[in-house]
């Protein structure tokens, strides 16, 4: 089996739009994780309360981390791909 150097694939226009998306998805995401961990260690009573379903406050926000995460990388994969598609088009034109 051979280890080549991967491929050379060219210039990817849309690194800096693909990076400045990532950093502000990431400090939105980070900004809900801190409050989430803020709660845990200045009141954490507040997380034994009930809020949907019998469900208490940390099983439904930790349950909302996970989907955020995900909605955000969907968001994040679109968004960049719309990105590059634009960047590709300009390119033929």
């Amino acid at each position: 089996m051979l280890h080549e150097p991967a491929a050379v694939s060219g210039v990817d226009e849309a690194a800096a739009y693909k990076k400045r998306l990532g950093l502000w998805m990431l400090a939105i995401y980070g900004v809900i994780y801190v409050v989430f961990i803020v709660i845990n260690v200045a009141r954490p009573k507040i997380m034994g309360t009930v809020v949907v379903a019998g469900l208490n406050l940390a099983i439904v926000y930790g349950f909302a981390l996970i989907v955020i995460a995900f909605l955000l990388a969907i968001a994040y994969n679109w968004m960049c791909t719309k990105q590059e598609r634009a960047a590709e088009s300009e390119r033929k034109a």
